[in-house]
C-alpha cells in the first residue's frame, strides 16, 4: 500500500462540480451520504416501468434524482458483489480475489474500502444491516462497529429456525427442510413493521440521522435491507397489496434456445421449505407474490427515511444512493434466483439524488466499481491510488447523455461477460480456449430467449466483444 494511502487525505480545493450546486461549496460543507442497499432487489420497480409492484417511495426517490437504466453489477452473488462494490475492485484479481463467500478482509486486505477512505476524509461512517457479507469484512474501517440486529446472524446457520427470528407466523415452525433446517420459503404474518429485521433497521437509520444531524459532521451513512432476499416474510399487509392471480408471469418459461450448459438455474430456494417445482405455475406465482410483497416492505421502511431526511432538513445536502446488490430471475427461462450471466441476474436498479443537479433517466453503461469513485467526485474526494478498477460517472449529474464507457465486464463461474446498450456475449475459457460462448441481442430479443452466436451476421460483434474480454483477462494474467 502506498504511503498516500495509509493516511488522511482532506482537500481544500472546491467540489470539481460545485458549480451544478448553484454555488462553490467548501470542503467542510461537503453533501452527507445515505446509502441505501436491498439484497437481491432487481429493476423489478415502479421507475424502471413495472406497472404490476407497488413502490411509491422507491419511485418518489427516482423522481427526483437519476435513474441507470443499464446498471450491472460485476458478479450474480451477493458476498463478493458488495466486497467489489465496496472496494471498487473488479471479483477476479490473481493477487486480490474476492471469492464467492467474500470475506472481503481477507481476499482483498490491502484495498481501502469506500467506508475507509470517506472515514480518512473526514466524514463519520456508519453501517447498519447487511452491507459488507459479513459484519466482520473491513469492520475498523467504519467511524463505529458495524450495527446488526444479530451481530453474530449471517453465519451458515444464518436461515436455521428460528435462530435469528426470521420467521413470525408460529405455523411456519411446522414446516421445516430436514436437510437445512430452514423454514418455508416465504411467510405472511399479522405483525408490525417492526417485527422483521428490516424495520427495525430503519428505525435505527432514524435515529442515528438525528444523531448525525447534531454532530454537525458530513456522513456516510449505509443501510444494507435483508430483503427480498429469501425467505420472503414481510407482514401481511404487504402481500395484501397484491391479488396473486393478478399477478403476470415471465411470458418466457422456456430455455432459450442454444443455451450453454453452463448456464444453469440456481437452487438457493431449495434450501428451504414448502418449496415446489420450479416449472410449476402454482409454485411460480406464489413466489412472484412472495418477492413483490418483500418489495413493497422494504420501500415502505424507505419511504420512512426518506421522511425522516425531510424532516431533519438534511435532504438539501444529502446524496442519496440506492441499489441491489445483483439481480435475481423470476421464473423467466424457469430460473428462480441469481447465480447465472443472465440479464435478470447481473442488471441491477441505481438510483442516485444529487440535490441540485440532474434528474431524469441515464441509459449510459454503469458497473457497480464505478460507485466509488463517481462518490468520491461527487463529494470533491481524491481517489485511492492505484486500485479503482472504475470509472467515475459523475459527469451524468450534469448531462443524462454523457456517454460512460463501451461495455460493462461482468464475472460468474470461470466465464467472462461484456454488455453494452445493445449486446450480452460471454465466453468460457479453458487455458486460453474458448470451451462455449453465447450472444443475446437485446434489441430484438430483450428476453434473451435465442442465444444468436452462431449466426454470420453476428461474427463481427463476437469477434470485438471477445477481443476486449481477453484483453481485459490479460491484463491481470501478465
Amino acid at each position: 500500500m502506498s504511503k498516500d494511502n495509509r493516511y488522511f487525505i482532506i482537500p481544500t480545493a472546491l467540489f470539481s462540480l460545485s458549480c451544478c450546486w448553484g454555488s462553490a461549496i467548501q470542503a467542510q460543507e461537503r453533501p452527507n451520504i445515505l446509502f441505501l442497499m436491498a439484497d437481491d432487489l432487481r429493476p423489478e420497480l415502479g421507475c424502471y416501468g413495472v406497472e404490476e409492484i407497488k413502490t411509491p417511495n422507491i419511485d418518489r426517490l427516482a423522481s427526483g434524482g437519476v435513474v441507470f437504466q443499464n446498471a450491472y453489477c460485476n458478479i450474480p452473488v451477493s458476498g463478493a458483489s458488495r466486497a467489489s462494490l465496496l472496494t471498487g475492485v473488479y471479483p477476479h484479481y490473481p493477487e486480490r480475489f474476492i471469492s464467492f463467500s467474500a470475506r472481503a478482509s481477507k481476499d482483498c486486505p490491502d484495498a481501502i474500502p469506500l467506508s475507509g477512505w470517506f472515514t480518512r476524509n473526514g466524514y463519520h461512517t456508519i453501517s447498519i444491516g447487511k452491507v459488507f457479507h459479513h459484519i466482520e469484512d473491513h469492520a475498523d474501517s467504519w467511524s463505529e462497529p458495524p450495527y446488526r440486529t444479530f451481530p453474530e446472524g449471517y453465519d451458515v446457520y444464518w436461515a436455521e429456525y428460528n435462530r435469528w427470528e426470521l420467521w413470525m407466523n408460529s405455523e411456519s415452525g411446522k414446516h421445516i427442510n430436514p436437510k437445512s433446517k430452514r423454514g418455508p420459503f416465504c411467510e405472511w404474518a399479522e405483525v408490525p413493521d417492526t417485527a422483521y429485521d428490516d424495520g427495525k433497521l430503519a428505525q435505527r437509520v432514524i435515529r442515528d440521522l438525528k444523531r448525525l444531524k447534531e454532530k454537525g459532521e458530513p456522513f456516510f451513512l449505509a443501510c444494507g435491507f435483508w430483503k427480498p432476499h429469501l425467505p420472503f416474510n414481510a407482514p401481511k399487509k404487504y402481500w395484501d397489496l397484491y391479488q396473486r392471480d393478478e399477478i403476470p408471469l415471465a411470458s418466457n418459461r422456456f430455455r432459450p434456445e442454444g443455451l450453454p450448459k453452463a448456464v444453469r438455474n440456481s437452487g438457493e430456494i431449495n434450501a428451504y421449505a414448502c418449496v415446489g417445482s420450479p416449472v410449476d405455475t402454482v409454485f411460480q406465482r406464489k413466489v412472484k407474490h412472495g418477492y413483490y410483497a418483500c418489495v413493497s416492505y422494504v420501500d415502505a421502511q424507505i419511504g420512512k427515511i426518506l421522511d425522516a431526511l425531510d424532516s431533519l432538513g438534511l435532504a438539501d445536502n444529502t446524496i442519496v444512493i440506492l441499489l441491489g446488490d445483483h439481480g435475481w430471475n423470476l421464473g423467466e427461462h424457469n430460473f428462480i434466483g441469481k447465480h447465472n450471466l443472465m440479464d435478470n441476474s447481473t442488471h441491477v436498479p441505481l438510483i442516485i439524488r444529487v440535490p441540485g443537479m440532474e434528474k431524469g433517466v441515464c441509459r449510459s453503461m454503469v458497473e457497480f466499481v464505478d460507485v466509488y469513485p463517481t462518490l468520491c467526485e461527487l463529494c470533491g474526494l481524491s481517489k485511492p491510488k492505484n486500485q479503482l478498477d472504475g470509472k467515475s460517472f459523475a459527469p451524468v449529474f450534469q448531462d443524462l447523455q454523457t456517454p460512460t464507457k463501451p461495455y460493462v465486464y461482468i464475472q460468474w463461474e470461470g466465464a467472462d461477460n461484456a454488455v453494452d446498450p445493445r449486446f450480452s456475449y460471454a465466453h468460457w475459457l479453458k487455458d486460453g480456449v474458448r470451451k462455449t460462448h453465447m450472444l443475446f441481442d437485446h434489441e430484438i430479443d430483450p428476453g434473451e430467449n435465442k442465444n444468436r452466436v452462431e449466426e454470420a451476421q453476428y461474427k463481427g460483434t463476437v469477434e470485438s466483444m471477445s477481443d476486449w474480454l481477453r484483453n481485459k483477462r490479460s491484463i491481470w494474467d501478465k
